[in-house]
C-alpha cells in the first residue's frame, strides 16, 4: 500500500511544476533530499510488508509511514495548487494590462 503512495509522491517529485516550487521556493535542496529518502522508504518497506503478519510493532509503524506519506502527497498537493493559482494570477494581471 505504502509503496504506490510513494511511487506517487516521487512522480510528483519528478513533475515540472514541483521544480518550479523547489526552485521559486528555494526548496530545491530539500525536495531532493526527500526523493533520496523516499527512495530509501521504499527499499525498507517491501521487507517491513513481509515482517507485519508476525510482527505488531511492524505493523504499527507501516500504519504511521502510510500515514505519513499521505500527508507528504496532500503537501505536494498544496504546493502544486498555491503555484498554480500564482501563475493564473500573473497571467490574469499581464492581460489585463
Amino acid at each position: 500500500m505504502a509503496d504506490a503512495i510513494v511511487t506517487e509522491i516521487l512522480k510528483k517529485l519528478g513533475s515540472v511544476v514541483v521544480r518550479e516550487i523547489g526552485f521559486v521556493c528555494g526548496m530545491k535542496d530539500e525536495f531532493d533530499k526527500l526523493r533520496s529518502m523516499l527512495s530509501t522508504i521504499r527499499a525498507v518497506f517491501v521487507h517491513a510488508e513481509e515482517l507485519q503478519d508476525t510482527n505488531p510493532e511492524v505493523a504499527d509503524w507501516l500504519e504511521k509511514l502510510n500515514d505519513a506519506l499521505y500527508d507528504a502527497d496532500d503537501l505536494l498537493d498544496d504546493f502544486s495548487t498555491q503555484l498554480l493559482r500564482r501563475q493564473v494570477m500573473t497571467q490574469d494581471k499581464s492581460l489585463k494590462k
